[in-house]
């Protein structure tokens, strides 16, 4: 009687991962299922364009990289803040070539986090991007250091500084 239960637990277990993957396969749009119904098109409007499945592996491994992202921008404010010259309006700024000379002992991500501190409008710098020995005489100036990092599981997609 003990074998039967643990048999019926089994097949009610593969039933419903079974289900779960049909009703999962019934709404994806690359599904050739027969009666698939395709997903609705998403405005940009939309609250769940652009963004996975709550609950699935992805929402959380997205979650963990935004997290971890804000946290080496704030890292990147404070090295700028520490390393760079305290400018007569009461910013730090920083040529280039020295944060890099001295970031990449932390990160190799400098440039990507430049980028993404600018559009957070923590920092400002002249250009779209920087290159190595190029620009290296380009001021990096810290507009303001961050308080706090946002890490709403909310809003992890906006993860912003404040």
């Amino acid at each position: 009687m003990a074998q039967s239960r643990g048999v019926s637990s089994k097949v009610s277990q593969w039933q419903h991962h079974a289900d779960t993957h049909q009703q999962k396969q019934l709404i994806n749009p690359f599904s050739e299922w027969q009666d698939a119904s395709h997903r609705e098109a998403l405005t940009k409007d939309n609250q769940q364009y652009g963004r996975p499945e709550e609950g699935s592996k992805t929402e959380s491994r997205g979650k963990s990289a935004g997290i971890l992202i804000s946290g080496e921008v704030l890292q990147l404010c404070h090295v700028i803040k520490n390393e760079g010259a305290l400018q007569p309006d009461g910013r730090y700024a920083i040529k280039f070539g020295i944060l890099f000379e001295r970031y990449t002992k932390i990160s190799n991500k400098l440039v990507g986090m430049l980028m993404r501190a600018r559009k957070q409008k923590l920092v400002d710098y002249e250009g779209e991007m920087l290159y190595q020995r190029r620009d290296d005489d380009t001021l990096i100036v810290l507009l303001r250091l961050p308080e706090d990092v946002t890490t709403d599981e909310r809003d992890y997609w906006n993860l912003k500084a404040k």
